[in-house]
C-alpha cells in the first residue's frame, strides 16, 4: 500500500501568497515524511476564494519534492489538448521522478465557463486524452507537434465513480481514482467492479487509487478535537464516514483495510484548515507509512 497526497488547492486568505506559502509547506511535509506520491486537482472559476492552479502551482512544489511520483489533475473537456501536452511535458521535465496525469471529465458550472460543451463531455475527454498521448510520445497531430516531450512514459490515473466512467478507466487508464466522499462500503463496492472491468478489458490494473481526507492526531482525542468540529460544521458535505480521523494506529487499520478491499494507493488531503495542525498530521504519516508496512 502506497500512501501519498493530493494538496488542497482552496484558502480564504487575505492576502494570496499565504495560500501558496501554506501549500509550499504542505509540499515540504509530504517530502520529509516520505510520503509515496504529491498531486495537486483542477478547478476553475472559483472566485472569491483563491483556487492555486495546478500547472504553475506543481512547478513550484517540484522544488519541495524529491524522486517519487507526482503529477496533477485535468478536467480534460475544460482544456485544449494541445495546451495539456505542453503543461504536462514541462512538467515532467521539471519532476525528478516519473510524472502522472490525473484527468477526469468534470462538472458543473466551471465547465461553462471553460468554454466545455453542455453535453457530450465524455467523448470529448476520450479524443482528448487520445491527442495528448500522441503529442507526448512525439507524434504529428494535425500538422502539430510539441516539446518538450517526456522522457519516459506518462502513466495516466482516470477519476470516476460511476459505472461508465468506471469501465472507461479500465478501458482507456494505467489507473482509476475513486471518489473521495465514498464510504468504506460503497469503495469495496466499486474496487470490485474497477477490477471486473480491466479484466473484461483484458488490461491489467497498475493503479487502484483511493483519495481520503483525513487528519493524524497524536492520540484518538487529539484528533477528534481537531477534526469534529469541522465534520460537525458538514465538511464538504461528506459522510463523515468517508473521512478517516484519528491515531496514528487507527489510520493505519483503516488504510490496511483498504489494501485488503484492492487499493493500492491512498491519497489523503487534509480536512483541517489549521497550517500547524495540518503539518502536524502529515508529520505522523510517517508513522502510518511504517504501520501499514508491518501489517
Amino acid at each position: 500500500m502506497k500512501i501519498g497526497t493530493s494538496l488542497r488547492s482552496t484558502y480564504p486568505v487575505a492576502d494570496p501568497r499565504e495560500g501558496a506559502r501554506w501549500m509550499v509547506e504542505r509540499a515540504a511535509a509530504a517530502a520529509a515524511a516520505g510520503l509515496d506520491s504529491l498531486f495537486v486537482g483542477d478547478h476553475h472559476a472559483t472566485g472569491p476564494l483563491s483556487y492555486y492552479q495546478n500547472s504553475p502551482i506543481l512547478g513550484r512544489l517540484l522544488v519541495e519534492w524529491g524522486s517519487n511520483p507526482a503529477g496533477a489533475l485535468y478536467l480534460l473537456p475544460a482544456w485544449n489538448p494541445v495546451l495539456v501536452a505542453e503543461q504536462v511535458g514541462t512538467l515532467a521535465a521539471l519532476a525528478q521522478g516519473p510524472f502522472v496525469m490525473q484527468c477526469a471529465v468534470g462538472g458543473g458550472a466551471q465547465m461553462g465557463a471553460m468554454g466545455a460543451p453542455p453535453k457530450g463531455r465524455a467523448a470529448v475527454f476520450e479524443q482528448h486524452l487520445a491527442v495528448i498521448r500522441r503529442l507526448l510520445a512525439g507524434e504529428e497531430v494535425d500538422g502539430v507537434r510539441v516539446a518538450p516531450v517526456p522522457a519516459q512514459r506518462i502513466e495516466v490515473w482516470i477519476g470516476g465513480h460511476a459505472p461508465p466512467a468506471i469501465d472507461r478507466a479500465a478501458r482507456l487508464g494505467d489507473g482509476w481514482i475513486a471518489a473521495p466522499w465514498a464510504t468504506d462500503e460503497e469503495a469495496a463496492e466499486m474496487a470490485a467492479v474497477y477490477r471486473k472491468a480491466c479484466d473484461e478489458h483484458g488490461r491489467p490494473p497498475k493503479a487502484v487509487v483511493l483519495r481520503r481526507d483525513v487528519h493524524v492526531g497524536g492520540d484518538e482525542a487529539e484528533a477528534r478535537r481537531v477534526a469534529q468540529p469541522i465534520l460537525e460544521g458538514g465538511y464538504r458535505g461528506m459522510d463523515p464516514a468517508a473521512t478517516v480521523v484519528g491515531s496514528p494506529d487507527l489510520v493505519a487499520e483503516r488504510f490496511a483495510g483498504y489494501a485488503a478491499m484492492g487499493y493500492d494507493h491512498v491519497l489523503v488531503r487534509h480536512l483541517a484548515d489549521d497550517q500547524k495542525e495540518v503539518l502536524a498530521s502529515f508529520a505522523r504519516l510517517a508513522r502510518v507509512r511504517e504501520l501499514v508496512r508491518g501489517l
